[in-house]
């Protein structure tokens, strides 16, 4: 449990990158993609920071 704790993160940016080629390769015109790529990356990077520091103190 711990380990998949640990890896939220790395998860959360991964989906990010799978939503943003998914825009990239279907030529979308909406700005959807892109807003919630960019938003499940900054959540992830967040997250993998936030979760770290609190498994380690």
């Amino acid at each position: 449990m711990k380990s998949l704790l640990v890896n939220v993160g790395p998860i959360l940016m991964l989906i990010g990158v799978i939503i943003l080629s998914v825009y990239f390769f279907t030529a979308s015109n909406s700005n959807t993609y892109l807003i919630s790529a960019g938003a499940l990356m900054v959540v992830g990077f967040a997250t993998h920071i936030i979760i770290n520091k609190k498994i380690k103190a």
